[in-house]
């Protein structure tokens, strides 16, 4: 009798722990399936910071890759730049190299990526050519600098005051980089001084400088300058930080893909504490208001 009664309570004590198990893992479950239906369909996001290089294959084979991992993200539309291989300072021949490339990547998916120029303020004869092919006579909306020559070297104002006769937004490369900067690197203070001289033009510095803080403190006082939050690790309050200082309209997500991931870069976003209707301006919002005057000028969708 002693043995049977153990055996029964072992028994009732496994089989109350196994349907525990069962009620934890349902309501798990449930959980989870509520809390995707509740994110389904998650905001609109537009990116306006990625590339093509690093992905394997040609350019329309990078392209489809790309919106393999746009799409597990919910990214609608991106902006691209730069061609399948980087180069710090680019020649006359390789500008063209790159924009022919990125012209490839936006006649693959047209309702899905926005090609911007890539120019140099050491090329500025070629650049001023790229921007006529490009943007005046071709399908690309922005302008994107990277490396080459400081952007407050004179050799770029004409380009600069071609930029604004064509009403294209500027997302230009900053960083605030520790043991001094790479070769013609930009600050955001070499932007926001660029900005200053050029107030009918509208400028994004590529990942708030890197050292963001500096980054917007930099760029505080020049209203047609804002920032992306793309290309480094999530790190607490700094989009808040962007958001007061700088107005949540000069706040934009990037991701700076495929260098860093869609993942990591909208969790920057999604662990910030904004208000809604700020997590749709700088998701998307911002973006749209930014290039609906060239695609409208355009004929093309936004």
């Amino acid at each position: 009798m002693m043995s049977d009664a153990k055996l029964t309570r072992r028994g009732m004590i496994c089989g109350t722990a196994g349907l525990a198990a069962a009620a934890v893992a349902s309501r798990w479950t449930a959980t989870v399936s509520s809390a995707a239906e509740a994110a389904s369909p998650r905001e609109t996001i537009w990116d306006c910071h990625g590339h093509i290089s690093g992905l394997a294959g040609t350019v329309e084979q990078a392209v489809d890759r790309l919106l393999v991992y746009a799409d597990r993200m919910g990214v609608e539309r991106m902006v691209v730049c730069m061609g399948m291989r980087t180069v710090q300072d680019p020649s006359p021949a390789e500008l063209r190299q790159h924009n022919d490339e990125v012209l490839r990547a936006v006649a693959r998916a047209p309702d899905r990526l926005f090609g911007f120029v890539f120019l140099s303020a050491k090329q500025p004869e070629a650049s001023l050519r790229e921007l006529d092919r490009c943007v005046r006579d071709g399908p690309m909306v922005g302008v994107k600098f990277w490396l080459a020559a400081v952007c407050t070297e004179p050799q770029l104002e004409p380009v600069v005051r071609r930029i604004a006769e064509l009403k294209v937004p500027v997302l230009h490369h900053t960083f605030f980089r520790y043991g001094g900067p790479w070769p013609g690197e930009s600050t955001p203070a070499d932007v926001a001084a660029l900005a200053a001289q050029h107030p009918d033009v509208s400028f994004v510095c590529a990942h708030a400088g890197a050292d963001w803080e500096l980054g917007i403190r930099a760029v505080r006082a020049a209203p047609n300058v804002a920032i992306d939050i793309a290309g480094f690790e999530p790190r607490p309050g700094w989009v808040e930080m962007g958001v007061r200082e700088l107005g949540p309209e000069r706040v934009f997500f990037g991701s700076d893909f495929p260098g860093r991931s869609f993942a990591s870069q909208l969790a920057k976003v999604d662990s910030a504490d904004l208000a809604p209707d700020i997590r749709r301006m700088i998701l998307s919002g911002n973006l749209q208001r930014l290039l609906t005057p060239v695609l409208t000028a355009k004929g093309m969708k936004s």
